[in-house]
C-alpha cells in the first residue's frame, strides 16, 4: 500500500472523485465486559451464495446512505466466491422473513479475523440491535483461535459508529485516505444515496 507524503495543503480532486478517510481498529483480546445476549425472534441467517440478487438487495438497503458499494459493482463470480468461502462467515440479520442487517466476519488471514461488513438497515438503528449484533461478532471472532479483531470505518459512516467501535472494545491504530469514483455518477447507487456527500459530475 502506498504511504502518502504530501506537504500540510489543500489537494483538489479530479470531478467525479472522492476522497474519504478511513480509520483503522483493532481488538487484542475479547473485552472483560458482560457481552449483550441475543434477542429472542432474530436469527443470523448465511448469505446465499446462489441468490446474488437478494444479497445485494439487503446490502444496498443497509448502505446506500454510507457509501457502500463495492459489493453492488463486483462481479458475479467473484462476489459468489466470497460468500461461499469457507473462511469467511456472512450472514443476513432476520427477524421472520425481514432483513434488517448484515454482519460478515473473515478468518482467511491466519489469527486474524476482519469485521468486513456489519450495518443495519436505517428503520433498525438505535433500538438497540447494534450492540446484540457487536457482541454476537465479538463472540464469534474469539470463539476461534485469533489473536486480533480489526474493522474500519470511514468518513462516509454514521458519526456514531467510530465511537460506537471504541465502546465495544477496539483501538484506532491507522488512518488512510482511499480514492475512489463516486460510484452515484456511474448509477452503481442512486443519485440520492449518501445525501449528505454532494455528487460532482466529472
Amino acid at each position: 500500500m502506498p504511504v502518502l507524503d504530501l506537504p500540510n495543503d489543500y489537494y483538489e480532486l479530479p470531478k467525479g472523485k472522492m476522497a474519504n478517510v478511513v480509520t483503522c481498529l483493532e481488538m487484542r483480546a475479547k473485552p472483560p465486559r458482560q457481552l449483550a445476549p441475543w434477542q429472542d425472534g432474530l436469527i443470523l441467517e448465511k448469505a446465499d451464495a446462489a441468490n446474488l440478487d437478494a444479497y445485494r438487495t439487503v446490502f444496498r438497503a443497509v448502505g446506500q446512505d454510507i457509501m457502500w458499494f463495492s459489493r453492488l459493482i463486483m462481479a458475479d463470480e467473484k462476489l459468489r466466491d466470497i460468500l461461499a468461502s469457507p473462511g469467511i462467515d456472512s450472514f443476513i440479520l432476520k427477524r421472520g422473513s425481514e432483513s434488517l442487517g448484515l454482519l460478515e466476519l473473515n478468518f482467511e488471514h491466519d489469527k486474524d479475523c476482519e469485521l468486513a461488513f456489519f450495518g443495519l438497515i436505517p428503520g433498525a438503528v438505535g433500538g438497540g440491535l447494534g450492540r446484540m449484533l457487536m457482541d454476537e461478532a465479538i463472540r464469534r471472532a474469539w470463539s476461534r483461535p485469533i489473536t486480533r479483531f480489526w474493522v474500519h470505518t470511514c468518513t462516509f459512516d454514521s458519526p456514531q459508529a467510530l465511537p460506537f467501535y471504541i465502546r465495544s472494545g477496539f483501538t484506532p491504530y491507522a488512518r488512510m485516505v482511499e480514492i475512489h469514483d463516486d460510484p452515484r455518477n456511474s448509477g452503481k447507487l442512486d443519485k440520492t444515496a449518501t445525501p449528505h456527500v454532494p455528487v460532482i459530475a466529472p
